[in-house]
């Protein structure tokens, strides 16, 4: 059940399904009528919230998340095709509506006769511009730069599209009057100065990463409409996101949650730590999923794949890796001594659901992997929490982890961090859950993680001096931000699109017997082959394609279940989604995205 709020001003004006391409008459709008005061404005930017904020977790596979069913983003290839229309470029209720909606409130706001409230609600609005635009440019690179109404007759509606430059230069105008103008109070569910900050972060982490990796000299097709002579270059959008995640960490009113579990398992935003979230409420009837759909069988599987697990450092700070034969431990002993956050993400011997008293096995039944998530699953006393679509813990939009994380690594790229940043940033989060090591910059430098350079699970293109920090925070930001909706986005911005391609399997089994999997020294499942042993007090598995127990190597191995499966990356192609057919017919100044091929001739 997806979280849906229409404001009733937006209802009256009509506005919920234009098409940005479309303009209903003004005497129809009457904004004489309606743009009167605070609440008008604040009815009608409310939809912004319910539109462009995400409202579940588990929203993207990847590396290091998958179903039982691979996206298509996953499978690549020719699973990926140009769509006729839709595709995220959007139009009517899509991102071109809410764009419409923002430059209407933009353009009659004044008639607002509250001064005050005509500020705060045009910073708002501004903020949200900047970070529909945001998503805009992850999505398709270059895109029209729209900021104001159209007439059915504007030229505009047919221009070509804007050089990420010029995007990235409106979306900062954008962001900084809302940093400027939004009030600094603590507002986990309104937009405040510390979510413009946190946004500013996000976005300028994200361009200066994707410039420094997409490097316009050797990588010039990723520029569809090329970067302007005198284009800022990685370093200064680095040093933006740098010195806005500062901001918030030097003068913001938050600071981490104690408990990184419950974090994102208690029913309401932390107030410390979450900066924006979305709100749900069982009074209210606003849900999400996460609690069915890390626990139900009928709900996707999700698990974690090995690779992401092995990431994860022991407690004391050394490297899982490193132990000999680590590739082969089984479940039970691979789980002993490691970072706190993972038996907070997946369930791991000795589990125990929040409001249960009995220790859980995790559930192949209902996790691909094996590896089954547990981040964001409620207390299962709470009423109405396992059902389908029926989950009231909100969800974080931006919080102080993420935005700790992003500060150190803007400096790491920039090569100006220290063990001072680091110490107030990754140590912070370590610190959290009880890591007895902190990170060295010094030792990290001299001694990169031969894992996480591999061919085989880790990264191509880091180099350079500060190549084991790097790496380090990329792994800390990948366990600390799990789930939240970031992996994808990052490989883009890393150009590490060929992760996509590497292992996705899940646990180690070495063949057919009996495992105990909760710790307690009992077995709790049988994997079998030949005759099924119907044991009444485990569970059993047959071994074989057909009941979903697919090992590696046939007999013994990981859990694979996609063993064939293709999952391919275009480096020349999958960077970008396609820009819809119907709109390049529409508008035919719009230049398709490299790679894509949709049988235009133009």
């Amino acid at each position: 059940m997806k979280r849906i709020i229409i404001p009733a001003i937006a209802l009256l004006l009509g506005l919920t399904s234009c098409n940005w391409l479309e303009r209903n008459p003004k005497a129809t709008l009457a904004p004489e009528n309606y743009f009167r005061d605070e609440t008008d404005l604040q009815l009608f930017s409310n939809s912004f919230y319910n539109n462009l904020l995400p409202k579940e977790p588990f929203d993207e596979q990847s590396d290091h998340y998958v179903y039982l069913n691979l996206s298509a983003v996953l499978r690549g290839g020719t699973n990926r095709t140009v769509p006729n229309s839709g595709g995220g470029w959007g139009n009517g209720s899509g991102a071109w509506g809410d764009l419409r909606k923002m430059n209407t409130l933009l353009e009659y706001i004044d008639k607002c006769e509250d001064k005050d409230a005509v500020v705060k609600y045009t910073a708002v609005t501004r903020f949200f511009r900047a970070y529909l635009y945001f998503n805009m440019v992850k999505r398709f690179g270059d895109v029209p730069w729209i900021d104001a109404q159209l007439e059915t007759d504007s030229d505009e509606l047919y221009k070509a599209r804007d050089s990420r430059e010029v995007i990235m230069g409106h979306m900062i105008e954008d962001i900084d009057y809302a940093i400027q103008n939004l009030p600094a109070a603590v507002s986990p569910y309104r937009v405040n100065r510390w979510s413009a900050l946190a946004l500013k972060a996000r976005f300028c982490l994200f361009e200066g990463t994707f410039r420094k990796y997409h490097d316009p000299a050797q990588h010039a097709y990723m520029y569809v409409e090329p970067l302007p002579s005198g284009a800022h270059d990685a370093n200064y959008y680095l040093d933006l996101a740098a010195q806005a995640a500062r901001e918030i960490i030097d003068n913001g009113p938050y600071k981490l949650a104690s408990d990184y579990r419950l974090l994102f398992a208690e029913p309401d935003a932390d107030r410390g730590e979450y900066i924006l979230a979305i709100r749900n409420d069982q009074s209210l009837t606003i849900f999400n999923n996460s609690t069915a759909f890390a626990t139900m069988p009928t709900q996707g599987c999700p698990g974690l794949t090995r690779k992401f697990v092995a990431s994860f450092l022991m407690a004391d700070g050394s490297r899982f890796t490193d132990q000999p034969g680590w590739e082969t431990m089984q479940f039970k002993d691979e789980m002993v001594g490691r970072d706190p956050r993972l038996a907070a993400i997946t369930v791991t011997p000795g589990y125990i659901r929040l409001g249960d008293t009995e220790v859980s096995a995790p559930d192949l039944g209902s996790s691909v992997t094996g590896y089954q998530l547990v981040k964001f699953v409620m207390d299962s006393t709470l009423p109405g929490v396992g059902r389908v679509d029926m989950s009231f813990n909100d969800m974080p939009v931006f919080r102080l982890g993420e935005v700790l994380l992003n500060y150190a690594e803007a400096k790491a790229e920039l090569g100006t961090l220290t063990q001072d940043d680091l110490d107030i940033t990754v140590n912070k989060l370590r610190e959290r859950v009880g890591m007895q090591a902190r990170l060295d910059l010094a030792a990290a430098n001299a001694d990169p993680d031969p894992f996480l350079l591999s061919e085989e699970y880790g990264y191509r293109n880091v180099s350079g001096p500060n190549q084991g920090v790097i790496l380090e925070i990329r792994r800390e930001r990948a366990i600390e931000l799990a789930d939240e909706g970031f992996r994808l986005a990052d490989l883009i911005r890393w150009r590490e699109g060929k992760c996509l391609e590497q292992t996705l399997v899940g646990m180690y089994f070495p063949g057919a017997g009996e495992y105990d999997l909760t710790g307690d020294g009992k077995p709790d499942l049988c994997l079998w082959s030949g005759s099924d042993p119907k044991h009444k007090d485990m569970v059993d598995k047959e071994i074989g394609a057909d009941t979903g127990v697919i090992l590696s190597g046939g007999d013994k191995g990981c859990l694979d279940h996609h063993q064939n499966v293709a999952h391919v990356f275009d480096e020349n192609r999958d960077y970008y989604y396609p820009i819809p057919t119907k709109e390049r017919q529409l508008n035919p100044q719009l230049k398709q995205n490299p790679g894509w091929n949709d049988g235009l001739s133009f």
